[in-house]
């Protein structure tokens, strides 16, 4: 027979599993929502600019910040310091490396990854899918490659931005959502709602 204790764990155990498995279609609807139209606006400008390559590469990155910034808008990985500057300091480092060392990719492509996240992790601005920003500018096309530093204001800055502004539109139409997480932007948004009130 069961002790007390196993019972317990068991009711635990259920409750957790039943809690993880719910499904809450508000949450999912704004983060459909606000993924489709970030990403669409990114791939509207991007399509035709780049080769089939570099523009799959390319919204891959971006899509992978999608998942955090609108699907985990909790997570300190998706707030917009780490966006946008985890995505910048990627292109820099991977835009630098390209010009240092262009020739021996099997050096410069885990080099610019690796650097990005150290650099990302001094910075606190770590975001995973900076990581795929750095290898892009290391193994793109040489379409990618000529643009040099105008690689990191367009596409990634221009890119980062339209998600973030995106971000902050669908992330904060709801009280159940609440984007960035920072206690400084709530205390902030809590006072002027107070002020608008009547």
């Amino acid at each position: 027979m069961p002790t007390p204790k196993i019972k317990r764990n068991y009711r635990k155990a259920r409750y957790v599993l039943y809690k993880e498995t719910l499904i809450d279609y508000k949450e999912h609807f704004w983060a459909f929502l606000g993924s489709l139209v970030g990403l669409g606006i990114i791939s509207y400008f991007q399509y035709g600019l780049f080769t089939p390559q570099d523009y799959t590469f390319l919204i891959g990155s971006f899509g992978a910040s999608c998942v955090l910034v609108y699907g985990v808008i909790q997570s300190p990985l998706a707030q917009p310091r780490n966006l946008v500057g985890g995505h910048l300091i990627s292109a820099l480092i991977g835009v630098t490396l390209q010009k240092l060392i262009p020739d021996i990719l099997w050096i410069s492509a885990p080099l610019a990854v690796s650097l990005s996240i150290v650099l990302m992790q001094i910075t606190k601005t770590l975001h995973p899918p900076g990581g795929a920003t750095a290898l892009i500018a290391v193994t793109g096309s040489p379409q990618i490659k000529e643009l040099g530093y105008w690689y990191v204001v367009s596409p990634v800055l221009t890119g980062a931005l339209v998600l973030l502004v995106v971000a902050l539109l669908f992330n904060n139409m709801t009280s159940n959502r609440q984007y960035p997480t920072h206690p400084k932007f709530t205390h902030f948004k809590k006072s002027i709602i107070s002020r608008l009130k009547p």
